[in-house]
Parts: structure tokens; C-alpha cells; sequence
């Protein structure tokens, strides 16, 4: 293990260019360094598949959206997760990635479904911003002590508001809720987490879903709740 050599992350950036992989995870690079981890960048989940180096590794952070993934390297993450190594990630880098793959959504435990947009008749053709809604994330009230998000109070954003699917082993420090506007075909709210922890083996995941770009990632709580998550999740 990196024991005296202080500690490893492995920073796994590609996948859909439009959440600006390599920009997003230098944003928090020099915070990790600053903490004492070892960086090590890679454009694809490759090393994951190779044990040795894992065994090293004390924290993944991922921002890989889409994209796919093969049958070793996923076992190997889940293997090195189980042994202790952390993993942490934000928006469709965690929670959009590998979609044709049921056993890295098992891991995780959420998973992108949609972002509702605006009213249909604002759009623009191709406009990201159709997109761009404003909703609160709300901290959970047994949250209020948590390393996460201790002294964190809801905020507000305007951006991709994700709604996830999700199973009962996530542990839900956030939510957020989809309101019913005319244009919507479902007829009550619905209520995503939106950052969550999950223990599986020896290992940790931390996952937030606002971060679609450096603007949101810039906000001071969805930065601070990301920089808390990664330590958190850390071996």
C-alpha cells in the first residue's frame, strides 16, 4: 500500500467531452496534492483492470460520462472497492457512465434517468441551456452533522436538475425535487437524492449530482461538498 508515501488518487476523466472532463477534475486537482495525494490522470478506465497498480490506489475520482467499459476493468473496480479503495464523482461522470453495464450501476447505485427541461416553447434548437432549470438541493436534516455536509445549508442553482433511479443502499445526504408543470407528463412530484454515500466492502462511494459545468462546480457549496465528499471517500 502507499502507507509512507502518502496517498494515491487516480483521476479517470473522458467519455461525452460536453461535461468537460479534463477541465472539471483539474478544478480539484490541486486541492487533492494540497492533501496530500499522489495524482495520477488516465483518459480511460484501463486501470482498473490492473490489480497491482489498484491495490495502490486510495481514492478514484471519476468524470466519465457515457462511454463503456469492459468486463475486467469493472471487476476490478469493484474488487479494489472492496478492499478499501474509495471512489467519489459528480453529475454524468459517476452517475451517467457505462450505461450498458448493470454491474458498475450496482455499484454506484444511481443512476441517470432525465433532466427535465424548460417549458418546450422557450427552447432554442440545440441550446444546452433548454436544459437549464432553477431547483434547491436540499440538505436532509440527519445530514446536519455529517462530515459531507455539516454547517452546508440548502441552495439553489440553476442548471441540469437530475432525477436518478435509485435503490434503498444509498445513504441519502440530499435531495432534490422535480416539480409538475403543464408541459410534464407525470402528475406528482418526485423527489432524487442528490448526493448520496454508499459502502460497499471495505470501500466507500460519494456521489453528487450537480456539476453539469465549471460554473456549477464553482459554486461555493457544490465545490465544498465535492472536496468533503472525495476526503470522505478516501481509504
Amino acid at each position: 500500500m502507499t502507507g509512507d508515501q502518502g496517498r494515491r488518487a487516480l483521476v479517470v476523466r473522458g467519455g461525452w467531452e460536453g461535461h468537460v472532463p479534463v477541465e472539471a477534475t483539474e478544478l480539484f486537482i490541486p486541492f487533492l496534492e494540497k492533501n496530500g495525494f499522489e495524482v495520477v490522470r488516465a483518459d480511460s478506465p484501463a486501470p482498473y483492470a490492473d490489480s497491482a497498480f489498484m491495490a495502490d490506489v486510495d481514492l478514484i475520482v471519476q468524470c466519465y460520462t457515457m462511454g463503456t467499459i469492459e468486463p475486467e476493468e469493472v471487476r476490478g473496480l469493484d474488487v479494489a472497492i472492496r478492499a478499501g479503495t474509495g471512489m467519489a464523482g459528480w453529475h454524468g461522470g459517476i452517475a451517467d457512465s457505462f450505461r450498458s453495464t448493470s454491474d458498475y450501476l450496482h455499484l454506484i447505485g444511481g443512476q441517470f434517468a432525465c433532466h427535465p427541461g424548460k417549458d418546450p416553447a422557450e427552447w432554442r434548437e440545440g441550446a444546452e441551456e433548454n436544459y437549464f432549470v432553477p431547483y434547491t438541493v436540499n440538505i436532509l436534516p440527519e445530514a446536519a452533522s455529517h462530515p459531507i455536509t455539516e454547517g452546508i445549508a440548502d441552495f439553489d442553482l440553476v442548471t441540469e436538475q437530475y432525477w436518478v433511479l435509485t435503490d434503498e443502499y444509498v445513504d441519502v445526504l440530499a435531495t432534490t425535487t422535480q416539480k409538475v408543470r403543464p408541459w410534464d407528463p407525470w402528475h406528482r412530484e418526485v423527489t432524487s437524492p442528490a448526493i448520496w454515500t454508499r459502502r460497499w466492502g471495505s470501500g466507500k462511494v460519494f456521489v453528487a449530482t450537480p456539476g453539469h459545468n465549471l460554473d456549477v462546480l464553482r459554486n461555493d457549496s457544490v465545490r465544498t461538498v465535492i472536496e468533503r465528499g472525495m476526503l470522505w471517500a478516501s481509504r
